[in-house]
């Protein structure tokens, strides 16, 4: 039996997934790698994992659904979500779903690993001087409303009163800069 903290990576970026593994195992994590939310699941029945990170966006499944299925699994596992699509409604269902972190891609081990130790906020996280622009803000807003609609791009495309092919092509695009 092995008293290395073994820890999860869960991401459908096999390279993301290969640098992120050996930087892990030169810090003395066992790592396991899924793809999918359905290989993260039988590993972590298999081999429960201490730590977990997962992406929001698995190629065919939302992280938010796989959160709460990993936890069932190994409810002690501290898990970061991590994701290129950030948004505040993404973030606050993270967490709400039982992670204890929500990071932007791309993030390093070093990143990862502060907020998979860290049990409190911190009062002193800068705050940005400027508001996000209203780009910024329709992005979030459509995230939200996808968020709602449990990632139905026709419910969300009506609720929002646009054309599901415009919708399509703004979440295809990368999350504004704020």
């Amino acid at each position: 039996m092995s008293d290395q903290e073994r820890l999860l990576i869960v991401d459908d970026d096999e390279q993301f997934c290969f640098v992120m593994e050996r930087a892990m195992r030169r810090r003395g994590y066992e790592v396991l790698v899924a793809h999918t939310q359905e290989d993260a699941l039988a590993i972590a029945r298999e081999t429960p994992p201490d730590l977990a990170t997962l992406d929001l966006k698995l190629e065919s499944d939302s992280g938010l659904k796989a959160l709460p299925a990993l936890l069932d699994i190994v409810p002690d596992c501290r898990v970061v979500v991590l994701t290129g699509y950030s948004s505040i409604a993404t973030a606050v269902e993270a967490i709400k779903l039982g992670a204890v972190n929500y990071l932007c891609k791309p993030a390093d081990a070093d990143e990862i690993l502060s907020s998979l130790e860290r049990d409190s906020g911190d009062v002193d996280v800068e705050i940005a001087d400027n508001p996000p622009s209203v780009n910024r803000v329709t992005w979030e807003h459509i995230q939200k409303v996808l968020q709602e609609h449990d990632g139905n791009i026709s419910a969300t495309a009506r609720a929002l009163g646009m054309h599901r092919r415009t919708l399509q092509r703004k979440l295809q695009k990368r999350p504004v800069r704020r």
